[in-house]
């Protein structure tokens, strides 16, 4: 690592980097330790930063804001890209935030569960803009396997007319592509992953997946969700309609 990144930041933009942090903790609920975790640093070396007796290194702020998806430096300068301001880069479209801005908030995620049969996976996806970066990212919470939380950016091109939330963690990707929304809200598509196995077995797969607003469901539960539980019926509902419709295709082998 270079001393570059050994260098601990100002007292002004380590308070400035504290704060920002603080603020996405609370809005996703998320616990400092399931930082720690997500951004492979110690609870110790964190909480000493957020209090303020201990400035942050780039290297620990470079790991957090990948954990959490976001650029928590110069939030007042200009992006971080060559595309004019409000536009996000020709990669990920070249939309801008008001044709997108009715994608911005909070998705109960839905997915069937690799390791139980028959039970339904729920955690909270949100949507937001990246003031900094200028386009759409994306952060999960409310996962109760917290040391898989991803994140990333959103992809929204015209001609395709499907919506992409791409995470690239040290060139390993998930991908998931979802329809535009119907009526209601729901974003409806397929996941593409890593499935985790024995020891440090990988195996690749794919699954339907919606995403739905969280204001369209104030009842809603997170976790492992199994046959019998109240919101199980219309979860299973709502993944039925992504295969039937239907908004992702899942071909047999020959």
């Amino acid at each position: 690592m270079s001393g570059r990144s050994e260098q601990s930041l100002a007292d002004e933009e380590s308070r400035a980097a504290a704060s920002s942090i603080a603020e996405e903790l609370a809005r996703r609920r998320m616990t400092r330790q399931q930082l720690a975790a997500l951004a492979k640093i110690s609870l110790s070396t964190l909480e000493k930063a957020l209090s303020g007796r201990r400035p942050f290194t780039l290297a620990t702020l470079v790991r957090i804001e990948e954990a959490l998806a976001v650029n928590l430096r110069q939030r007042n300068s200009v992006p971080l890209n060559d595309t004019p301001f409000g536009l996000a880069p020709d990669g990920l479209g070249s939309y801008s935030r008001p044709a997108v801005a009715w994608m911005e908030g909070d998705y109960v995620t839905l997915r069937p569960s690799f390791s139980e049969p028959e039970a339904i996976y729920a955690y909270l996806t949100q949507i937001r803009w990246d003031q900094v970066a200028s386009n759409l990212v994306f952060t999960e919470s409310e996962r109760i396997d917290a040391e898989y939380t991803q994140g990333g950016v959103v992809s929204a091109p015209h001609q395709s007319g499907h919506i992409y939330l791409v995470t690239n963690k040290h060139g390993q990707y998930r991908l998931i592509i979802v329809a535009r929304p119907t009526i209601r809200g729901e974003l409806h598509g397929i996941l593409t992953t890593l499935q985790v196995g024995r020891g440090a077995q990988l195996t690749p797969v794919a699954t339907p997946i919606v995403l739905t607003p969280l204001k369209a469901m104030p009842s809603a539960e997170f976790g492992r969700i199994k046959p019998g539980q109240p919101c199980y019926a219309p979860y299973r509902g709502l993944l039925r309609r992504t295969v039937e419709e239907p908004f992702a295709l899942f071909l047999k082998a020959v």
